[in-house]
């Protein structure tokens, strides 16, 4: 089998290489090859680098995993290869509005991130946690809602769940990122910023209450969703009323 001859683009140096290699190669390997013939490709932890084929949408690019072959991805002899980091900052908001910054490995899936992510702010049972998109539009019935007569006060109890309900958003309306792929994968880029919430409640006893990062979050998502709750009672019996 022919060898294959790539470019590989050394990016903190700004330096571009040709290299052959053979199709059969595991991109780790490959990685120790670039190391050993590239002099600006041997600098911080080798850990901390990988292979990245970019694509003309910076959001599209995908990171060759350590364990597969060259030929795995379709490789052409003249394609452009970047050696670099894997690990970016990421922004994170909690539920009271407060943002944390991680530094997490963009070749991560989620379900990964979300290990990294909940074990640096201190959240143990980081399986019951996800990530959701900021600024998802709540989707809109099918069909309309039969007008009634409301009172004024039907009508502010309804504004009022309404605003709740676009603070709270149910699981149905939230655009849960996918575990099984990366951030990049999923078109998420360096600028955005993303919402951890609990997802999964498989117990209680989960929670740590010696843990003011789970008590916090906790009360503050269930606090909003009995707010909800409360002002979709008092509406249902405004209209049973009227």
């Amino acid at each position: 089998m022919a060898s294959l001859s790539l470019k590989i683009s050394v990016k903190h140096a700004n330096v571009v290489k040709t290299m052959q290699f053979e199709p059969s190669t595991i991109v780790y390997d490959a990685c120790r090859m670039i190391r050993e013939r590239i002099p600006e490709a041997q600098m911080g932890n080798a850990t901390e680098f990988g292979m990245f084929l970019a694509d003309e949408d910076p959001k599209k690019g995908v990171w060759l995993e350590a364990g597969r072959t060259l030929d795995y991805y379709l490789l052409r002899s003249g394609d452009l290869l970047e050696y670099k980091k894997k690990h970016r900052p990421l922004k994170v908001r909690m539920l009271d509005g407060t943002v944390k910054t991680v530094m997490v490995d963009d070749s991560h899936t989620v379900a990964q991130l979300l290990v990294t992510i909940c074990t640096r702010i201190g959240i143990t049972n980081h399986d019951e946690y996800s990530l959701v998109r900021e600024g998802e539009k709540i989707r809109e019935a099918a069909e309309p809602p039969t007008p009634v007569k409301k009172d004024r006060t039907l009508m502010r109890d309804e504004k009022k769940m309404e605003a709740l309900k676009k603070k709270l958003h149910t699981d149905d309306e939230l655009n849960w990122l996918d575990h099984g792929r990366t951030l990049r994968e999923q078109g998420i880029d360096d600028t955005e910023t993303l919402l951890l919430r609990r997802k999964f409640f498989y117990s209680d006893q989960n929670v740590d209450s010696r843990d003011p990062v789970q008590l916090n979050l906790l009360y503050v998502q269930q606090g909003v969703a009995a707010a909800v709750l409360n002002t979709a009672a008092r509406c249902h019996c405004c209209s049973v009323n009227c």
